[in-house]
C-alpha cells in the first residue's frame, strides 16, 4: 500500500473523528432516544414474549421387529439398542415435517384460534401453515440426534407440544409400517393356509390309498415280487393269484401314490420356509416397538427466549449512531465543512 493511500485513510478516519466529536451532543442524544425506543418497543406490548421448549432424540438403527428379533441372519440384522446413523436421522426429519405430524398438533390444540386467525380469512391455511413453520422448528444436532424446538407465548403449552410432536413420530412410523406391514401379512397368510389346504387334500388322498394296501410302493413291490418268485418255484397257486393280486393293486395304485407322496414332501419343506415368513409377517403387522431414543424431554419454561431486549436494544442504538454518523459526514462534505478540514490536515503534513 503506498504512502498516499495511507495518508488518505488517516485523513478519513480523522474526519470521522471529528464529525463524531463535533456532534457529540447529538450523537448522545440520539443513542439515548434510540435505546429507549428499542427497550420500549420490544416490550410485550409490542411484541408478544415466546418460550422454547425443545426435545432431543436418536432414531433407533433398525425397524422391522422380525428381522432383529426372529431373522437368523444376524449378519444383515442391526442391534435394537443401536442408535441411528445419519440416514435414520434424515429419515426422522422428513416425518417431523410431514403433514401428518403437522395436521394432528394443529386439530389437537387448536393452533387456528390459539393463533387467532380468523376463520373466515381467504388465506387462513397459508398463515396458519406460515405460524407453524415459524414456531416448530426441527434439525439435525452435530451428534447425528434430532432436535425438536417449540415456541410460544405460554410456556406450558410449548412443553406439552414439542412432547407431543416427539410421541407422535412413534405413532407416525408405525402407521406407515403397519399399513404395509398388515398388507404383506395377508398376502403371506393366504399362501401358507392355501398350502396346509394342499397338504390336507394330498394327505386324505394317501391314507384312501392305503386303504388299497398301498402302504409303501417300492418296498411293497420289492417284497411281492420277491414272495412270488419263491411261491411259483414251490408252485403254490392259490398263493401266487393272491400275490398277483396284490401285485396288480400295487401296479394300479402306486403311480398316482409316488406322485402324491412325493408332492406332499415337497410342500412339507415348502411349508417349513412359508411358516417362518408367516411368524415374521405377522410379528411386524401386530406388535411393535420404539423408534426413538428420547435424551431429554421438553419442561416448562421459566425465562421467555424471544424477543432479547437488551440486544435489540445495542444493536439498535449502534445502528442508529453508525447511520447517524454517515448522515453527518455527508452533511459537513456538501456544506463543505468536512472538504476544508481535510485541506487544513493535508497543508499541516506538507
Amino acid at each position: 500500500m503506498s504512502s498516499q493511500d495511507q495518508n488518505n485513510k488517516l485523513f478519513l478516519s480523522g474526519a470521522m473523528l471529528q464529525v463524531v466529536y463535533g456532534y457529540k451532543k447529538h450523537l448522545t442524544i440520539i443513542g439515548i432516544v434510540v435505546a429507549l425506543l428499542s427497550v420500549i418497543l420490544s416490550g410485550p406490548y409490542f411484541i408478544t414474549p415466546l418460550y422454547e421448549s425443545t426435545v432431543i432424540l436418536y432414531p433407533t438403527a433398525s425397524n422391522s421387529i422380525s428381522k432383529v428379533l426372529l431373522s437368523d441372519n444376524f449378519n444383515n440384522s442391526k442391534d435394537i439398542l443401536e442408535f441411528g446413523e445419519i440416514e435414520q436421522t434424515e429419515q426422522m426429519l422428513q416425518i417431523l415435517n410431514s403433514n401428518s405430524i403437522r395436521d394432528r398438533i394443529i386439530e389437537k390444540y387448536k393452533l387456528l384460534e390459539h393463533y387467532e386467525i380468523e376463520s373466515d380469512s381467504k388465506y387462513k391455511m397459508t398463515k396458519l401453515y406460515d405460524e407453524y413453520d415459524d414456531n416448530f422448528r426441527f434439525r439435525k444436532t452435530e451428534y447425528m440426534a434430532v432436535k425438536i424446538a417449540v415456541y410460544d407465548r405460554n410456556s406450558q403449552l410449548a412443553s406439552d407440544m414439542a412432547n407431543n410432536v416427539a410421541e407422535l413420530v412413534d405413532s407416525t412410523i408405525n402407521h406407515m409400517q403397519k399399513k404395509i406391514a398388515k398388507r404383506a401379512f395377508k398376502i403371506v397368510q393366504i399362501e401358507y393356509n392355501n398350502l396346509l389346504q394342499e397338504i390336507s387334500e394330498k394327505e386324505d388322498s394317501l391314507t384312501v390309498l392305503r386303504e388299497f394296501g398301498v402302504h409303501d410302493y417300492e418296498s411293497q413291490s420289492e417284497m411281492f415280487n420277491r414272495q412270488l418268485a419263491i411261491e411259483m418255484a414251490e408252485g403254490n397257486k392259490g398263493s401266487i393269484d393272491r400275490l398277483e393280486k396284490k401285485l396288480n393293486t400295487l401296479a394300479k395304485y402306486g403311480g398316482p401314490y409316488v406322485s402324491l407322496r412325493d408332492a406332499l414332501e415337497h410342500d412339507k419343506k415348502q411349508l417349513s420356509k412359508i411358516k417362518a415368513k408367516y411368524e415374521e409377517a405377522k410379528v411386524d403387522a401386530t406388535e411393535s416397538l420404539p423408534h426413538t431414543f428420547v435424551i431429554n424431554t421438553a419442561y416448562r419454561a421459566e425465562k421467555k427466549t424471544y424477543p432479547i431486549r437488551w440486544l435489540i436494544a445495542v444493536g439498535s442504538t449502534f445502528a442508529a449512531l453508525f447511520f447517524a454518523i454517515i448522515l453527518f459526514s455527508i452533511v459537513d462534505l456538501f456544506s463543505g465543512r468536512l472538504g476544508q478540514d481535510i485541506k487544513k490536515k493535508n497543508s499541516d503534513v506538507d
